[in-house]
């Protein structure tokens, strides 16, 4: 029989597995992660029907080929174009995972490992991750329960969607921050109850509590000393735990320093005419400073305290023309014959000059128009309102009363029309008032008719604490404690100033109002210490052992000059991006992603972040040789190398990286495909033809036979 029968028969047969090949791949375009494959042809073996010959120098004959014959073609392999990507396509589903690189996912079907690029997964009823088209689970690695972190190991399958995972653990609040600024004119900050800063925090079992702080001024100790204390802790309905618990005393709940004091002498006097003189000797040198404060006791009220001069110049200006209507007495000091705690009208006049409008109430005054203005909005500078003396018509304008109505915080009710005073210079305004006078029980009281104002006689520290009291409204309550020495036929009397206080001081540089310390000079936090111990608290129906001791860092703060506003306060965590310690409530489940390292993140309700476990990859010498198993899958051969059972984590050579809510597709490219596709039917058809024409033949030959 003819040879060419033969290797067109074996011709149809090779490329009839080559079309094979083509259909497979056409037919796996749209498969998840499906590699192509291509088919490389190799021929049979030759019939030689003559060896070759060397050439004969003795005979001159030159030397002959082989005559071979071949026997046809084979398929010599078919290869898989396992690291060439496939492309990219976009699920937004977050257990879809593409890798890139040449790396496998790990699969597991309960008795044996596959290897595979689907990263289509799921999470079955279980709460395991496993593959969406065999429910085979996903192998990677577990997470360490003591540290949170990877356990690198041998490879398991990962539940992910467990009990433990669906909530996330209350934390207690162990940091917080103290920041802002101090503002040493800020009336908070000299005022009885301080400038208040809040600090919100959890306890261990995620309940959250608002502790109140307060800063005060430490009068006594000068420019640049405040103290901070503890005043009280307020539970999430809003409700004072020294309530709740029935507590007389925070400290003992918890405690946030030492009680300290600083103690000063000073001298004063009281004379008629209602300004008090005293005397302070703090300088190094021991010489005396003076110091003056004013006291207004036809208002009742108190216009400058020790270490301010608010208003000082509008005290020295108040006058009083008339007690209850009537006309005031005559020149001299006069007795007031009021009984004690009775309210007596008087009315009198002020004079602002330009310096106090500008300072005090925000007015600008406009050289070239000699015109005041004040600002509607204090924000925006930029709209202006005109505020002259008189309306249009000449009549006066009363508007002066409406935008200089700070004073009737004073207990003063503007009457009347501003006046232009020329004896004041430009910008002096008068203004007039009435006000209630309430006489102090048990003093007399004299009314100066020369100088309009009232005073009172003083014959005993007992009279001198009394006027303290309820002139100056000071107490020895608190954390300022006053007490009289010893008083003087002249009026003066000395007073010894103890300024105690529960708390931390507080120091700042006087220079640039920059933080110094807190505490001592070698802090700058302060612990807040929870009372976990109940010996205390018998009968009190208290346990604080759920709660953690808080460090409150102050390094932040600064004292220096913010419009007499401070905006001090307190926030939990450490203040940096990761805000460590702040605490947080249990947390719900909310979201899960899958980073480019493998690793399954949970995010929380709470703000709470943590590693269900990571995704590990399995990497071969010689991927090519990986067997394909079907569903995507292919398992491991001699040629491709066995796997170790441990993995790898896809980033740890840089070249690799995984990509949540995408998968890859075919790598299938369809012009090559089809390309192949003719050129194997043209091949077909050839060696159809030679097997028809050696057929002809054979033919042709039976036929001479016959």
């Amino acid at each position: 029989m003819m040879r060419s029968l033969f290797s067109g028969v074996s011709g149809l047969k090779t490329h009839q597995t080559r079309m094979d090949v083509i259909g497979n791949n056409i037919a796996n375009v749209n498969t998840t992660a499906y590699k192509s494959q291509n088919m490389v042809f190799s021929d049979l073996l030759y019939q030689q029907t003559q060896a070759a010959s060397g050439a004969n120098a003795d005979t001159g004959r030159g030397g002959i080929n082989a005559r071979q014959i071949g026997l046809g073609s084979k398929a010599a392999a078919i290869n898989t174009a396992i690291t060439r990507q496939g492309s990219a396509q976009s699920t937004n589903n977050p257990w879809d995972v593409m890798i890139t690189g040449e790396s496998f996912f790990i699969v597991n079907s309960g008795s044996q490992n596959f290897f595979t690029r689907d990263g289509s997964f799921t999470i079955d009823g279980a709460g395991n991750l496993v593959m969406a088209s065999t429910g085979y689970r996903v192998m990677g690695w577990q997470v360490d329960e003591e540290t949170g972190d990877i356990r690198s190991d041998v490879v398991s399958a990962l539940q992910v969607m467990n009990a433990k995972n669906l909530t996330a653990p209350a934390e207690s609040t162990t940091k917080a921050v103290a920041s802002g600024i101090l503002d040493r004119n800020d009336t908070d900050v000299n005022s009885k109850a301080g400038k208040i800063m809040t600090l919100q925090f959890f306890d261990q079992a995620g309940y959250k509590y608002t502790a109140l702080f307060s800063a005060h001024k430490l009068i006594t100790a000068g420019d640049g000393n405040y103290y901070v204390q503890l005043d009280d802790i307020i539970n999430s309905d809003g409700v004072s735990l020294k309530t709740y618990y029935n507590v007389n005393d925070i400290s003992q709940i918890a405690t946030f320093g030492a009680e300290k004091s600083i103690d000063q002498d000073k001298v004063f006097s009281l004379p008629d005419d209602g300004s008090v003189t005293y005397t302070e000797t703090t300088a190094a040198d021991g010489s005396a400073t003076n110091q003056k404060f004013q006291i207004n006791y036809a208002l009742g009220e108190i216009l400058a305290d020790f270490d301010k001069n608010v208003m000082m110049s509008m005290s020295q200006d108040l006058k009083v023309t008339q007690i209850n209507n009537a006309a005031a007495p005559g020149a001299g000091t006069k007795p007031l014959d009021v009984p004690g705690d009775t309210a007596v009208q008087v009315a009198g006049s002020v004079t602002l000059d330009r310096d106090i409008l500008e300072k005090e109430y925000g007015l600008i005054y406009d050289e070239k128009e000699k015109q005041y203005y004040y600002l509607p909005d204090p924000d925006d500078k930029t709209k202006r309102k005109a505020l002259p003396l008189t309306n249009a018509d000449g009549t006066p304008n009363t508007e002066w009363a409406t935008v200089l109505s700070r004073l009737g915080g004073n207990g003063v009710t503007l009457s009347g029309a501003p006046e232009w005073d020329a004896d004041k210079g430009e910008g002096a305004v008068k203004l007039s008032f009435t006000a209630d006078f309430k006489t102090i029980a048990g003093q007399d009281s004299t009314f100066n008719g020369d100088t309009g104002k009232f005073g009172v006689s003083l014959e005993s520290p007992a009279d001198a604490e009394t006027i303290l009291e309820k002139a100056y409204g000071l107490t020895s309550e608190g954390g300022m404690k006053y007490s009289i020495n010893n008083i003087t036929p002249d009026g003066h009397a000395s007073i010894h100033i103890s300024e105690t206080y529960t708390g931390n001081q507080l120091v700042f540089n006087t220079k640039d109002g920059s933080f110094n310390y807190v505490g001592n000079p070698e802090q700058t936090a302060v612990t807040l210490n929870f009372n976990t111990s109940t010996t205390d608290m018998t009968g009190k129906n208290i346990n604080l052992e759920h709660f953690t001791n808080i460090d409150i860092d102050f390094a932040t703060m600064s004292n220096v000059n913010n419009g007499k506003v401070s905006t001090a306060n307190m926030d939990n965590g450490d203040g940096t991006e990761n805000n460590l310690g702040s605490g947080r409530k249990p947390g719900e489940l909310i979201g899960v992603e899958i980073g480019q390292d493998g690793k399954i993140r949970a995010s929380y309700d709470n703000g709470m972040t943590k590693i269900l476990g990571q995704i590990a990859v399995a990497k071969f010498a010689n991927a090519s040789g990986l067997a394909k198993a079907g569903n995507n899958l292919y398992s491991a051969t001699m040629n491709s190398g066995e796997f170790d059972g441990v993995g790898q984590d896809i980033t740890a050579d840089g070249e690799g990286s995984m990509e949540s809510g995408v998968l890859e597709m075919s790598n299938v490219d369809l012009a090559g495909e089809f390309t192949e596709m003719i050129t194997t039917q043209r091949g077909f058809q050839a060696n159809s033809r030679i097997i028809t024409t050696s057929d002809t033949l054979l033919e042709e030959l039976v036929n001479l036979k016959r």
